[in-house]
């Protein structure tokens, strides 16, 4: 048996022709706890940016019958991530986290499905502890001045002008009481990190934010705004919920898409700095030490969306499209060190940049299962994969 092989696995679409669907990214709870309901953005677009007003209907799609259900409306939404949709972690089969606009504030929104019972979060939500406890928020109308896929239409950023503020960065959110505070400032982490910069201010902000496998850390992306003609870079840190205990993983160079695979050791693609021994490529780490090894530089040969199976024993990735706009699927076994081609998709090549559609492949809670994000038929929809029977 080859190595490397195509599969090349056909896929069922879930959602209808009559609107654009998507649910967003790869590493959010798209599936209930059951996996019988899958949650979805529906808009009436997909060729432009949202505005302010524009809105997002949110509902789950069914799996007996394919049919969309919705249950609310949001105007804080992008096409990246949506309005960051997802399943509450204690309650996975009745209750959903999404943010919303109030007035001219972002803040999340907690919904019970079965009684329409709800509560305000204070602050718009980036991530959710797995243990259902916390969220975490980070500022998102600065990351619409960074780049406006992963940010909010209609609100402006107050510290636009201040390169690290004091009174912004990291916020811990309790999602029964909905309240907040400010754990890890901007500031601060400015002071924890400033010696790469050799003495020149820069403009920070957070851009991807995660909880580990038992919420008792987060790992982070700390990203200067480029200048003129130039390029952002990155640092990786990790802290305690709580914001102490704060590590740096990597100092300021390249690094991307990231998952946890327990709660010390995370994949990410990585590269330019003492801990990312082979250039850019997809390394597993281990949290608060320098301790680093390649995944399959052979198999992993450029940028994806990376995620654990549900059992850690597969890595599911994709990539961006190549020289034909295809988009591709792949699935790799962690112990056997063999990988698949699943499938390939055409992707718009209209849609690119910050209205582009990932894939952003998703595992259902057995495992045998994954869901992603695609145009190849004309539109944005929602399509399910089965990979059972599949031996690798």
């Amino acid at each position: 048996m080859d190595r490397i092989k195509d599969e090349l696995l056909k896929a069922e679409r879930l959602t209808a022709e009559d609107d654009h669907y998507f649910f967003g990214y790869y590493d959010t709870p798209a599936w209930s706890g059951s996996d019988r309901h899958h949650l979805c953005h529906r808009v009436a677009f997909c060729d432009r940016l949202p505005r302010a007003n524009d809105r997002a209907e949110l509902g789950y799609i069914d799996l007996q019958d394919n049919r969309f259900n919705a249950f609310a409306e949001t105007t804080a939404w992008n096409f990246q991530q949506g309005s960051m949709l997802q399943w509450h972690p204690a309650s996975p089969e009745d209750t959903v986290i999404y943010n919303s606009r109030n007035g001219s504030d972002y803040e999340g929104v907690v919904l019970n499905l079965t009684t329409g019972k709800s509560h305000r979060l204070e602050r718009p939500v980036a991530n959710v502890d797995p243990t259902g406890r916390y969220a975490v928020s980070i500022d998102f109308p600065r990351m619409y001045d960074f780049r406006p896929g992963y940010g909010y239409a209609g609100e402006a950023d107050r510290n636009a002008h201040i390169p690290h503020p004091h009174d912004d960065g990291i916020h811990l959110i309790d999602l029964s009481s909905g309240a907040s505070r400010l754990t890890i400032s901007l500031q601060r982490l400015w002071e924890f990190t400033q010696g790469y910069f050799q003495g020149e201010d820069r403009k920070l902000l957070i851009n991807h934010i995660t909880f580990n496998t038992d919420g008792s850390r987060l790992v982070f992306l700390l990203r200067c705004f480029p200048r003129e003609g130039g390029i952002w870079k990155t640092a990786v840190l990790t802290a305690n919920t709580d914001g102490s205990e704060l590590f740096l993983l990597a100092d300021y160079g390249y690094a991307s898409h990231y998952h946890w695979r327990d709660r010390e050791r995370l994949a990410i693609h990585a590269g330019e700095a003492e801990t990312h021994p082979e250039g850019a490529q997809l390394y597993e780490w281990k949290d608060q030490t320098r301790e680093v090894e390649t995944i399959d530089k052979s198999f992993f040969r450029e940028d994806g969306h990376c995620s654990y199976s549900p059992d850690r024993r597969y890595m599911l990735y994709d990539s961006y499209p190549d020289n034909a706009s295809y988009r591709h699927l792949y699935l790799y076994n962690q112990s056997t060190g063999r990988g698949l081609k699943l499938a390939s998709y055409y992707s718009l090549p209209e849609l690119a940049g910050d209205i582009r559609c990932d894939l952003h492949p998703r595992w259902n809670r057995e495992g045998t299962a994954i869901s992603f994000d695609s145009t190849h038929e004309g539109r944005r929809q929602v399509y399910r994969l089965d990979l059972h029977g599949l031996r690798l």
